[in-house]
């Protein structure tokens, strides 16, 4: 709900200066969808970067050596795991209203 609120009021806070918005990395889960939806609107588009599981273990294991990240292979598996099981029903809920466009 936090995160949500501070969303709607940074939305507002810019309405008269823009003509959209692209949110990185909202919502990751379902119910955050229904809500952004109940409180602010529906999208036109929801983008959603379409890549492996390896070639996100690759990226993320080359920003483990140019940056303070210590994540290792195993932790950065179950994270995408992890990003996978809450992204799915986001996916398929985009891709129901056509909302969703897949960039590879």
């Amino acid at each position: 709900g936090v995160v949500l609120e501070l969303l709607k009021e940074a939305m507002v806070s810019k309405l008269g200066d823009t003509k959209g918005f692209l949110i990185d990395g909202y919502p990751r889960e379902l119910k955050e969808a229904e809500e952004f939806e109940n409180k602010i609107g529906e999208p036109k588009l929801v983008f959603c970067l379409d890549c492996s599981a390896e070639t996100m273990s690759s990226r993320l294991l080359m920003r483990n050596q140019s940056s303070q990240h210590c994540d290792n292979a195993e932790t950065i598996k179950e994270g995408i795991e992890s990003y996978y099981q809450a992204s799915k029903p986001v996916i398929a809920y985009y891709e129901k209203k056509t909302q969703l466009c897949k960039v590879n």
